[in-house]
This record gives structure tokens, sequence and C-alpha cells, in this order.
């Protein structure tokens, strides 16, 4: 039996949690929340785990309208934000990630051109996307899409 087609649509409201929880699994050890908690602790009573979910929570209020979920059947596999600066004419990418299992498959690729067109169509005349020097995935599919690393930058914190 074949497997249902893999589509793209735009975000709903419940898809929320299972966001949440793909960002979790999928960030890891390239999430700067996490890299923070390991040089200094846990703080607020929020681990890193609540606080890289909680963007996605800001993402989808902030342009619900640029969320885009991967899914196969009722399966979610995938997901991507975007954030657009009218004014400027810039779309920002803040957060794509594909579930383990569906890794390798061309999936994130495929969020990466959904979100550009859907941006293009918005107007935006350039597209960002950062990531860290830590994320091999992220520094090898981004340049393959046409991104073109144009500055690095260097996260700095403090305990208070």
């Amino acid at each position: 039996m074949d497997d249902p087609p893999l589509l793209i649509r735009p975000y709903q409201d419940k898809d929320l949690p299972q966001l949440r929880e793909i960002t979790v699994a999928s960030f890891g050890s390239v999430a700067l929340e996490q890299m923070l908690e390991l040089k200094f602790g846990l703080w607020n009573e929020r681990d890193w785990k609540v606080r890289k979910a909680s963007h996605i929570d800001e993402d989808v209020s902030q342009c619900p309208e640029g969320c885009f979920v991967a899914e196969r059947g009722a399966e979610i596999l995938g997901y991507i934000t975007t954030r657009l600066d009218r004014v400027n004419a810039r779309g920002r990418i803040p957060n794509v990630a594909v579930v383990e299992s569906a890794r390798g498959l061309g999936l994130g690729r495929r969020l990466l051109q959904h979100a550009l067109d859907y941006m293009r169509d918005e107007g935006m005349k350039l597209a960002q996307i950062e990531t860290m020097a830590s994320n091999a995935i992220g520094q090898h599919l981004y340049p393959s899409c046409g991104f073109e690393e144009v500055a690095r930058q260097v996260h700095y914190a403090m305990k208070l």
C-alpha cells in the first residue's frame, strides 16, 4: 500500500502542541536555549525546552499565516515559520524543524521552498535565515537552497 502524499498546508491552532514537541526534539544540542542552560544552569524555573518551545508560540502569534506544516496523512512531519517586515520587504525564517524519522527525505528543502514562495508572493525582496555554527544540517541545507552567508554573530550572556 502506498503512503499518503506529503502535503504542506497552512498552520492551524490545533497544530501548536505537536509543533512544540517537534521543536524540542529537533533542536536539542543546537539550541541557544540549551547552551545557555548548560553554561548557567536553570533559571526562573523554566528549562531550555520550555523556553525553546515558547519561540513557536511567538512565531504563530506574530505571523500565523506565514507558518506551514508538512504532514503525511494525519502525521505532522515538520514545520516552518516566517515573519514579514513589510516596510523593508524582508522575510525571515525563525524556525524550521523536521521529525527525525523524516530527515534525509528532502522535507526541510521543501518547507524552505514553500516559505520562500510565500515570501515572494507577499512582495518580500530579501529572505533571511540564521543558524548556529554547531548546526551542521543548517550549515549545509541553507546554502544549498541559495542562501549566502553574510555575517557571523557571537552570543554573550551573564547571570544576573
